[in-house]
């Protein structure tokens, strides 16, 4: 195993009992950076997460892993409760030895640890509509559980988060300042969202109707953040808690359609491989509908297509605000790669634009419309 030297040190902190034995990298996130490590403990050995808080997105901490101390408990009281079947897990944070949830190393950065959930597995693709059901699946049934669950205990972990007006605002700026000389390079990408910016009154306008309550999502619902079990190809968790916080079940929607309908990667170079695959998108549409249909509005479940094209959208401008700011938020392996990632998005949107008839054919006939 290969760690950074100080991340022995890091774990120390942590109410692990047993001996150290290692740590590597761990996950493709943007964020955080995650690390895996490996004990001798009294019951055998166990695995950890270790992760480093990003504060320059997440600048409220204590409120951050208030959040996740609330939601992972209500959690784990619906599962003690049973009556359901089949495996069902929550995350578990570990307490530093003073107790606390967050441990703060020498060189400043704030570390939090988890006991890693074993027997399941993570895809960054769906390879198989059976894995995009049953990774909806698992968000609706997390969004279920949360149903009865006051969003007001819960603060904005990254404030105006899907607040496409501001995403658009910024994009307007940069666009106008071009700080690294790239906005030439974008004129088709720009243009494509400038004809899109009406996504923001058709949200406003289905909150305006009324029947789309504040409610507890995840609001990074992509297809890696549901474990599955390697035996039965279930899922049996939901993890990466740090968006948890106040909005719509047509956000989580979104990026499940955004993460789990396309067949291709997020940063696919080539546009014609970009689109809504049909097989996928009903499987998606089944795992998370039969979950939230006993207590879901009539108008979220009408208005879930919606959410798929404004996901898709928003997470597009971001890429491209991203791309024309110098790569600054989001991590790149190569140049042009958080172009590429927009223009994923655009395309993804275009397909989803293309197809809505029959999308939402699909929709209707899953919440029995």
């Amino acid at each position: 195993m290969s760690e950074p030297p100080e991340l022995a040190a890091v774990a120390a902190a942590f109410a692990i009992e047993g001996t150290w034995l290692g740590a590597e990298r761990y996950g493709s996130g943007h964020i955080n950076r995650t690390y895996v490590s490996e004990f001798e403990t009294p019951q055998g050995r166990r695995r950890y997460l270790h992760q480093a808080i990003n504060r320059d997105v997440f600048r409220d901490v204590p409120g951050l892993m208030r959040n996740i101390e609330r939601v992972t408990g209500h959690l784990r009281e619906r599962a003690d409760r049973g009556g359901l079947a089949g495996r069902w897990e929550v995350l578990e944070l570990v307490p530093t030895r003073s107790g606390a949830f967050v441990h703060r190393a020498a060189d400043g950065r704030s570390w939090r640890t988890f006991a890693c959930i074993e027997g399941a597995r993570t895809y960054d693709v769906a390879p198989t509509p059976d894995i995009a059901r049953e990774a909806a699946r698992g968000f609706g049934r997390f969004a279920r559980d949360l149903a009865d669950f006051d969003p007001s205990r819960l603060v904005e972990s990254i404030p105006r988060f899907h607040d496409l007006d501001g995403r658009l605002a910024r994009l307007r700026g940069v666009t106008f300042e071009d700080p690294v000389g790239r906005v030439a390079i974008a004129e088709a990408e720009l243009e494509s969202v400038w004809a899109r910016v009406g996504l923001a009154d058709d949200l406003r306008d289905v909150r305006a109707g009324g029947g789309l309550p504040v409610r507890v999502t995840h609001n990074d619902t992509k297809v890696n953040n549901v474990l599955i079990d390697d035996d039965t190809g279930r899922a049996v968790a939901v993890v990466d808690l740090d968006t948890v916080m106040p909005g719509t079940l047509l956000f989580d929607f979104g990026d499940l359609v955004r993460t789990a309908t396309c067949p291709a990667p997020e940063d696919e170079t080539d546009p014609s491989r970009v689109f809504v695959d049909f097989e996928l998108f009903e499987a998606v549409t089944e795992g998370y509908v039969g979950e939230i249909a006993s207590f879901a509005t009539s108008t979220e479940l009408e208005s879930l297509l919606l959410g798929g094209q404004f996901i898709t959208f928003i997470i597009g401008v971001r890429f491209l605000t991203d791309y024309l700011e110098g790569d600054a938020y989001f991590p790149t392996s190569r140049p042009d790669q958080n172009l590429d990632r927009a223009r994923t998005q655009l395309a993804l949107l275009r397909s989803l634009e293309r197809y809505e008839p029959e999308l939402r054919a699909i929709v209707d006939r899953h919440r029995g419309g």
